[in-house]
């Protein structure tokens, strides 16, 4: 199965005509326009976030090298 043949488009553009009426059929395409065209640019959006996430390098964290001293408490024994 192919691609349809220009008689076979028209009938399908008639048919979508007495569906939709020619008033709808422009705010019908606005629309499926702008869908796509949002759509596009959340991809880019996406691909774009990932690149800069993987050009992030992650920050190395620095252990103190100082221990605190704890003192023990001293204990006393009662008699």
């Amino acid at each position: 199965m192919g691609m349809p043949s220009g008689t076979e488009l028209l009938i399908i553009f008639g048919i979508i005509v007495l569906l939709f009426g020619a008033k709808k059929i422009p705010d019908l395409a606005k629309g499926i326009g702008q869908g796509i065209k949002n759509f596009k640019k959340e991809m880019k959006e996406e691909t774009s976030e990932e690149v800069s996430a993987a050009a992030e390098t992650p920050k190395k964290v620095e252990k103190s090298e100082e221990v605190a001293a704890v003192e023990t408490p001293k204990t006393t024994t009662q008699a």
